[in-house]
Parts: structure tokens; C-alpha cells; sequence
């Protein structure tokens, strides 16, 4: 097992008992309205979503909410909410927190040596980016932050 499985694994056994947040998929259909549909569930840890089995890098956040009809000063003002509605249609609770077009990432070629999304060794270490054009910090300690912020006080 690698260095990042090793990390990602003691990761899961310390959030054991704390709340997950739902992961959803996107369907569209000639005969139904577009919606979010449920795809399991995942720790959010900043960046990276953390399941059983996986880790998917957190692309877009929305909380489910029904359609409401009002004015919108931006178009994207209007998208946001139509997205919230997709969910609300999908099956998900008024106001949950929905993980939307996250991608697996793949450990073992990050322990290859290699880049997967958000993860990569630098020099040996494990690493993630908190954004795209952000630099790679440990993964070890932003893990450590992460978790400390889920456990709570």
C-alpha cells in the first residue's frame, strides 16, 4: 500500500461517526424533467470527497430546494436555482448538501509518482492542491486540518 492509500485510510477510520454528505448524478430524459439523482455518500474533506472505498475530487456544491418562482437580477442567479431544483426533483431533502460532477481520482497513480485531480507526490510526499493554480501542501497535514474541522470542538 502506498503512502497516500496509507493517509486515506487512517483518514476513514478517524471520521468513522462523523455525517456524510450526499454525492449525486446528473439525468436527463426526453419524457421527465432534468434532476440530481442519489450516488452515495462521501466525507467532504475541502477539495477531496472521501468514501468507503474512493476518493473524488468536489466539482460543484449545491443544497437541494424546491423550485420557486421570483425574480433573478443575473442569469446565473437563475441557473444556480434551477440546479438546486434538478436535486429537490432527484430525491433529495429540502436543504440538503449535494456533491455534483466530482471525479474519481486514481491513489495508485499518485503513489506511482504520478497526478490524479487535486493529489501528487512532491518529492516523495504526498501532496494536494487546494485550487487549481495553488501550490501542493502536504497531504498529511491538510488531512489533519480537515478532519479536526469535521470532528468539530
Amino acid at each position: 500500500m502506498g503512502a497516500t492509500q496509507e493517509l486515506l485510510r487512517d483518514a476513514r477510520s478517524r471520521l468513522v461517526g462523523v455525517p456524510r454528505e450526499s454525492l449525486g448524478r446528473e439525468r436527463t430524459s426526453r419524457w421527465r424533467a432534468d434532476r440530481i439523482v442519489p450516488a452515495g455518500s462521501a466525507w467532504h474533506l475541502g477539495v477531496l470527497l472521501l468514501t468507503d472505498d474512493r476518493v473524488l475530487s468536489t466539482v460543484e456544491i449545491l443544497r437541494a430546494a424546491d423550485p420557486v418562482r421570483r425574480g433573478y437580477t443575473a442569469e446565473s442567479a437563475r441557473a444556480r436555482a434551477e440546479r438546486r431544483a434538478q436535486a429537490r426533483r432527484g430525491g433529495f431533502a429540502e436543504g440538503e448538501v449535494v456533491h455534483v460532477g466530482w471525479q474519481v481520482l486514481d491513489v495508485a497513480a499518485v503513489d506511482a509518482g504520478g497526478e490524479s485531480g487535486p493529489l501528487a507526490l512532491l518529492d516523495g510526499v504526498p501532496g494536494v492542491r487546494w485550487s487549481p493554480g495553488g501550490a501542493l501542501v502536504p497531504l498529511r497535514g491538510y488531512l489533519d486540518e480537515r478532519i479536526a474541522l469535521a470532528l468539530g470542538p
